[in-house]
């Protein structure tokens, strides 16, 4: 039961564009950006993105190769930017939803580097 309301949470505020909490960015998150950011340019990811999801509250960030911060609403937008061919956006977050809430299930945050690779000519 728990899986399908996380899920729910995620899906309106990731996919459905709804409100996501500050509050509990600072509270969950914002700690951990410097571990994150070491992480980022050991496995040399183009970008982290990183949601959690707490007493139906959802935040998320995202942190570009270059050190750009992203919060919340701002994360999502910069994602979609990030995955800007058509679908692409909404396709990934069907296959990561599913593992989004096992994690935060398991009361983990969700984290995940992001390589681009480009298609041989």
């Amino acid at each position: 039961m728990m899986k399908k309301v996380i899920q729910s949470r995620l899906h309106k505020a990731l996919v459905l564009n709804g409100d996501m909490s500050y509050a509990l960015y600072k509270y969950e998150l914002e700690e951990h950006l410097a571990y994150w950011r070491a992480g980022m340019i050991r496995d040399r990811d183009e970008f982290l993105f990183v949601v959690t999801e707490h007493s139906g509250d959802v935040a998320m960030l995202l942190l570009t190769a270059k050190g750009k911060l992203f919060i919340n609403e701002q994360a999502r937008e910069k994602l979609q930017l990030l995955w800007h061919s058509p679908g692409v956006y909404a396709n990934n977050l069907k296959l990561f939803l599913p593992m989004m809430t096992e994690q935060l299930e398991s009361n983990e945050l969700w984290v995940t580097g992001v390589k681009t690779a480009v298609a041989p000519a």
